[in-house]
């Protein structure tokens, strides 16, 4: 739940925003976690773009899992993020 306002504003500055110099700063390992049936962000313009500008990024795409997939199916993210902050 959120303002009309604090999600128009956020919409915006996800969609207009530039972050390829940003990712491809970064060179600690990072795992990019997307759902293929988000709604909101499609996978293919953001996990997947984001993870091959990474220098140590790992994509992982959920079938099935949606825009809210951190909370409708935290077990499993939960699961994959422990893992990954353990190996």
């Amino acid at each position: 739940m959120g303002g009309a306002k604090a999600h128009y504003d956020g919409i915006v500055a996800f969609s207009q925003t530039d972050f390829t110099e940003d990712l491809k700063a970064i060179r600690i390992p990072v795992l990019v976690m997307h759902g293929d049936d988000d709604q909101i962000v499609p996978h293919e313009n953001a996990g997947v773009l984001s993870a091959k500008l990474l220098e140590n990024g790992t994509l992982k795409i959920y079938p099935g899992f949606p825009h809210g997939m951190p909370t409708v199916n935290a077990e499993t993210i939960n699961a994959d993020l422990l893992a990954f902050v353990r190996g």
